[in-house]
């Protein structure tokens, strides 16, 4: 998402960055690139061209113009105006009392599936959250709001699917609801592939009984200029009180993020970044701002890695880290936590620079099968093996090679990595070095951090300094045993550049 907006930001800002002195040709020239670029991501014209006009006015200042960098005044100054354009602070859900949320939007956008995402966050957020099927029209809609309940153990209302009065189906729901345990009550609601008159008046009638705190209209990202017509429509006809972005994971261009809040006036309050339920996410505008200008997003990574992660199961693999008793077990229970962070190309995204060398790493590198075929080698080693990895010798290395389905030099690959790591645990300043920022074990250390990647958290180091991509993507497959080839990548990166 925004990968060609970012691209496009970056050549423009950089080449400002070169100029000694700002000219008001200067700036004219490089918002026309990003004004370019802002239209060729699908940002609506008039949002554009406000937007442009606003940091044009903000750029020309004559303290701009004077500055000893102005050109990294003028990326500032497009960072502010971005965030602000995207609504400045994080809007929270209105959830006072039993709230009611109305979760609105065209076929397709993923309403049912956002409807479950969002109950299964304000769950783990400590409330208790019910689900209502109102999507009488959709073959099937009930019955997955069904199955995406029982997949988060939140309880669901689903109506006979003979009934075909909405508005009857939200009453006998809210005499259901008085007999739970809830206090949010989602209702999911029908969708149509484009705006109608019947589908208006319909939600305009759940509406007016349902009287919700919060109406969302769910969005698709990869809708494009589509997305802003939408979105008036349906504020015009209920009165939307804020907006879900979906499959913002995707490929779109992302002008639709940039638009819909200008047009609407209403926050972008949560975005959905994968398939997975618990793949939903508070739309922070000042650190969007960041992703879209390159400079990463670590606080929301780390929060993601958070969500994943049991903080009592990685104190443990800290401690058996920090005692030099790290054995294939350990090295199995921390390939499960990578497992459990899903699409890794997307959390790597949101590191600083990423954007640079992403089109270096070949999809297979971020390949989930890449961690079970290292899995399906440990797998294959005698619970002996496992606990001392240092017998496994020739004989031994072809039966859990011929046992996993692998090769020879994988198996030699990941001893060797294996052995590294070891290497760098009895090595205090390494550990140290390793589990920095915020201590994720085994893992570069730092939430921020991943196998083969050295540093992370706070400390995440430059991208550009990770020295050889080959080396690198070895050390992503091995699944957690990166760290020790992150020592030997390092030192080989620095000698090169020394010569």
């Amino acid at each position: 998402m925004f990968s060609a907006l970012s691209d496009s930001l970056d050549k423009t800002f950089r080449n400002l960055r070169g100029v000694g002195k700002i000219s008001e040709k200067n700036i004219t020239d490089a918002l026309r690139e990003i004004r370019l670029a802002l239209l060729e991501a699908d940002v609506e014209f008039s949002v554009a061209k406000t937007f442009i006009e606003h940091v044009k006015e903000q750029a020309m200042g004559a303290e701009v113009l004077k500055s000893i960098k102005p050109g990294e005044q003028i990326v500032k100054i497009f960072h502010d105006e971005l965030a602000a354009l995207l609504g400045d602070d994080q809007v929270p859900l209105n959830l006072e009392g039993t709230a009611r949320i109305l979760m609105c939007g065209l076929n397709g956008a993923g309403k049912t599936t956002t409807s479950g995402k969002l109950a299964n966050r304000l769950k783990r957020e400590g409330r208790k959250p019910l689900l209502i099927a109102c999507d009488l029209y959709r073959p099937a809609a009930i019955d997955q709001l069904a199955t995406v309940a029982g997949q988060i153990d939140v309880p669901v209302y689903t109506p006979d699917a003979s009934e075909k009065d909405v508005v009857k189906v939200a009453k006998d729901a809210l005499a259901w609801a008085d007999s739970q345990d809830g206090d949010v009550l989602i209702f999911d609601t029908a969708g149509r592939q484009e705006i109608d008159d019947v589908l208006v008046a319909e939600l305009k009638r759940l509406h007016d009984f349902v009287q919700p705190q919060e109406t969302l209209l769910i969005a698709d990202a990869a809708t494009g200029q589509g997305a802003v017509s939408v979105a008036r429509h349906f504020d015009e006809a209920v009165g939307i009180t804020g907006i879900i972005l979906t499959k913002l994971d995707g490929d779109a261009r992302g002008g639709a993020a940039l638009s819909m809040r200008a047009v609407t006036g209403k926050p972008i309050k949560y975005a959905g970044e994968g398939e997975k339920l618990d793949q939903l996410f508070e739309f922070h505008p000042d650190r969007m701002a960041d992703r879209i200008l390159g400079m990463g997003d670590v606080v929301g990574m780390v929060e993601q890695v958070a969500t994943q992660i049991d903080e009592k199961d990685a104190m443990k693999s800290m401690e058996r880290m920090a005692s030099g008793k790290f054995d294939f077990y350990d090295f199995l229970d921390q390939m499960k936590m990578i497992g459990k962070l899903g699409d890794m190309k997307g959390l790597m995204s949101m590191l600083p620079g990423f954007n640079k060398i992403k089109k270096q790493l070949p999809d297979a590198a971020f390949d989930p099968k890449r961690l079970k075929r290292t899995e399906a080698i440990v797998l294959s080693m005698t619970p002996d093996e496992r606990r001392r990895p240092e017998i496994i010798k020739g004989s031994r290395r072809k039966r859990i090679a011929a046992g996993s389905g692998s090769t020879l030099v994988d198996v030699n690959r990941l001893l060797k990595q294996f052995g590294d790591m070891r290497k760098m645990m009895r090595s205090p300043k390494k550990m140290q070095k390793m589990m920095g920022g915020m201590g994720m074990p085994g893992m570069g250390g730092g939430a921020g951090g991943f196998p083969g990647m050295g540093g992370g958290g706070a400390g995440m180091p430059d991208m550009s300094e990770l020295g050889d991509i080959d080396s690198l993507l070895k050390g992503m497959g091995g699944g957690g045993g990166g760290g020790g080839g992150a020592k030997g990548r390092g030192s080989k990166g620095k000698k090169k550049r020394r010569r």
